[in-house]
């Protein structure tokens, strides 16, 4: 979206009488790219329809609070982030787990999820990355999947793109070194 665009939809956003057809319109534009993003760290289908309309709603009731510093993308991204790993935590408390057991309990399913449409392969990749740590599964997710540019990644995650390189060189070693010996 352009800059100029942006500034459009966001004052349509703030505004009383355009605020409804505009975060429809919001929800269109960015609706796929936060599902995938969210289903990435989630796993589930179902699980990743809940968070993003958390997500969404988060977005609508915070919308006069965002002041531009960051992209409207980017900061969407961020709740979208938020919510799913707030998502996995309380999984997590609620089955008296760790957020690694959650994400091994999501792989596992990830088999009978009809929803995923993954080979033998692609299960094994997903099994490689729930053994990363949390914001390096976050950062390969972003960068290997959604293509993500670091500059993006910087914004959305709050941390350098030095620091976002380093873990992803990091967790593409270990990614490769699961599948290796595996």
């Amino acid at each position: 979206m352009h800059v100029t665009e942006e500034l459009n939809l966001l004052q349509q956003l703030k505004s009383r009488d355009k605020s409804e057809s505009a975060f429809r319109e919001l929800v269109t534009l960015y609706k796929e790219r936060l599902y995938w993003h969210i289903r990435n760290i989630v796993k589930s289908h179902d699980d990743a329809d809940d968070v993003l309309q958390n997500t969404f709603i988060k977005v609508y009731k915070n919308i006069d609070g965002f002041n531009g510093d960051s992209k409207l993308y980017s900061w969407m991204y961020r709740i979208a982030t938020n919510e799913s790993l707030t998502f996995i935590k309380k999984r997590a408390r609620q089955m008296h787990i760790s957020n690694e057991e959650v994400n091994q309990l999501a792989i596992n399913n990830l088999e009978a999820d009809i929803y995923f449409d993954g080979d033998v392969i692609q299960l094994k990749l997903q099994k490689a990355i729930s053994t990363l740590p949390e914001k390096q599964q976050l950062v390969f997710n972003m960068k290997y999947f959604q293509e993500i540019t670091y500059k993006n990644m910087s914004e959305i995650l709050e941390t350098s793109e030095g620091a976002l390189k380093a873990s992803y060189h990091i967790a593409v070693k270990k990614v490769e070194s699961y599948l290796n010996n595996n």
